[in-house]
């Protein structure tokens, strides 16, 4: 039906009949003249319609948001003084000879350049949203992006294997969605938040290196990062070290930005241990664009008289942490308070501070409600650790560790971006490694396993499995990018042997292992490869690419923050003979759940 797309049309095309299909974005009546831009994917043209064709131009004064059009016309200069910079097309325009109107449309519920359109509204409209420029952007970035992963995975020797959508549950099981057997009444598939032990199987079926752009689900709270069903590039390989598997990924993240976005990440990325990234950032994935750091205090401040110090500077797990603003003096008191306020969403009961006016009159120079219960050497501590000088102010944290450091962390970032403490780089990735292997869990009074229970630990520490597994670390490793995680993986443990020792240190006892992974448990058996991989969040860095505050900018049909989907008013209720049948069901589950603990 067309000879160019709307967007593609330039000077080079000038004096030649071209005919175009898109939409009309707008459309204006300049003195017995009509404009209209045409838009399609590519972009808009726009189109002059004169009076001399009668019948054409009786067309195009009935033409109205949103029609779709067919137009055939002569490309030609724009007048000058017309020209359009800011657009591809602008050099030029099509003086209409013929119009066709392909199909009328009812009057939008939006202008589709109206930038103050609240969230609910785009995604009940998400069709006409998605119209909107900015949005074909995103998607089309989105698609180069997936492509240029999947040509140097190609180029690299990976094979794209598809794994199953409906398995069994996780080990975080509580997380998963479940899907009701017809056949197998009472039982349940579950659709996968990882297809991690699928992908193990494979490097023991000898594929050596796999790759999947793949669909992800998990029923958790969401955030702005976060959806139900996400995207992820799932990518294994065999006989490569962590060290290997790094640096290849590595030189695909930088393909990809210089592919998709002309934009040349460092060589080579830098590398941080976790608990490094903890002690200065308060965080795994700290955004290294921001200047601030946090400083060490617990063991300067056990004996103050300040308990809202002293209490978990003492405690097992406390931390007492500083995050010094270069000249944050004048920050008032109500900032401070909104600051306070802030952190307490991370569980911080309050956010302490003092003001220092002059540093040279030790105390006498300090401002704040707190300094009256520390004594001399432990502010003297505090101000020489954080180097703190005249019109500095000084937010402390102190809590158990993990309270402090997402509190100060999230405080950081938060005040790094907002008050300009920045570096002015555009891109800064971080591996974070030497992740622990275990964290404890004192709900339950066990080890759990801080990425999942199949990452292998540090040849160094496989002694500590059994003696210490606290002081345990991984053969695993994230990549943060500006603030986010954008990735992450680990060698896995491709020995029954070492599994056990790993289950038995997570107190999963044999039968219980048999029963969750017994199908992982026989391959390995058979003489499984030393493999590992890693995953990326397609998702997250197109959004981090296009500059979005939400991946629910470069997904098509997104969820809200509420798992709803606004457009198909999904999840909604099923018919009274599907609901009995699934209660049925669950009732059998329960029974025979039931019939089990009672043997």
């Amino acid at each position: 039906m067309r000879t160019h797309y709307c967007g593609q049309v330039n000077a080079g095309h000038v004096d030649q009949i071209v005919t175009l299909c898109g939409w009309s974005h707008r459309r204006r009546d300049h003195g017995g003249v009509i404009f209209i831009d045409l838009r399609d994917r590519e972009g808009l043209a726009q189109i002059v319609c004169d009076p001399d064709k009668p019948e054409m131009f009786s067309r195009a004064e009935g033409i109205r948001s949103e029609f779709v059009l067919k137009v055939t016309g002569r490309v030609r200069r724009r007048p000058e003084g017309t020209v359009n910079p800011n657009l591809a097309t602008g050099e030029i325009e099509i003086l209409c000879q013929e119009i066709e109107i392909l199909n009328p449309a009812v009057t939008p519920p939006f202008q589709l350049d109206d930038e103050n359109l609240s969230e609910n509204v785009r995604l009940t409209h998400r069709v006409l949203d998605l119209r909107r420029p900015q949005m074909q952007k995103n998607m089309m970035l989105r698609y180069k992006t997936a492509m240029s992963f999947r040509r140097f995975l190609d180029a690299n020797g990976f094979i794209d294997i598809e794994t199953p959508m409906l398995t069994k549950s996780t080990p975080e099981g509580a997380r998963d969605y479940l899907v009701p057997s017809r056949v197998h009444p009472g039982q349940f598939f579950a659709l996968p938040q990882s297809p991690q032990l699928f992908k193990q199987l494979l490097m023991v079926a000898g594929f050596d290196r796999y790759y999947q752009i793949t669909k992800c689900f998990r029923d958790e709270d969401l955030r702005a990062d976060r959806q139900p069903e996400f995207t992820q590039i799932d990518i294994e390989t065999s006989f490569l070290d962590e060290i290997q598997i790094m640096a290849l990924t590595e030189s695909m993240l930088r393909t990809v930005f210089r592919e998709a976005l002309a934009v040349e990440l460092p060589d080579p990325f830098p590398r941080m241990s976790y608990a490094e990234a903890m002690r200065r950032f308060g965080s795994d994935k700290p955004d290294l664009r921001v200047t601030l750091e946090l400083t060490e205090l617990t063991d300067a401040v056990k004996d103050v008289d300040f308990k809202v110090f002293s209490g978990p500077a003492n405690q097992q797990g406390g931390r007492v942490a500083a995050l010094c603003i270069p000249g944050g003096a004048t920050i008032s008191r109500s900032e401070i308070d909104a600051f306070t306020e802030f952190a307490k969403i991370y569980g911080a009961k309050g956010l302490a501070w003092i003001k220092v006016n002059e540093k040279a009159k030790g105390r006498d120079g300090l401002q704040s409600p707190i300094v009256k219960n520390i004594h001399d050497a432990a502010i003297s501590a505090i101000l020489e650790r954080c180097k703190a000088q005249d019109g500095d102010l000084i937010l402390f944290g102190a809590d158990k560790e993990k309270v402090v450091n997402d509190a100060l962390g999230a405080l950081r970032s938060k005040i790094g971006h907002e008050k300009a403490y920045v570096t002015g780089e555009a891109w800064r990735p971080l591996w974070v490694v030497d992740f622990p292997m275990f964290e404890y869990d004192e709900e339950n009074r066990r080890w759990t396993a801080c990425h999942h229970p199949f990452t292998a630990p540090k040849d160094e520490h496989i002694d500590l499995l059994e003696t210490d597994p606290g002081a345990c670390l991984a053969k695993a490793y994230d990549l943060a990018l500006n603030g986010w995680e954008i990735g992450g993986g680990s060698v896995r443990i491709h020995s029954a042997a070492m599994q056990s020792k790993v289950f038995s240190a997570l107190a999963i006892g044999e039968e219980e292992a048999q029963l969750k992974f017994g199908f992982l448990l026989d391959a390995l058996k058979y003489g499984a490869p030393p493999h590992g991989g890693l995953a990326f969040g397609l998702d997250r860095i197109v959004t981090m690419m296009t500059g979005s505050e939400s991946i629910r900018d470069v997904i098509a049909f997104p969820k809200t923050q509420r798992a709803q989907c606004l457009l198909t008013d999904a999840p909604s209720a099923v018919d009274e003979k599907q609901l009995r049948e699934l209660h049925i069901r669950l009732r059998q589950k329960v029974e025979t759940q039931v019939d089990v603990e009672k043997t």
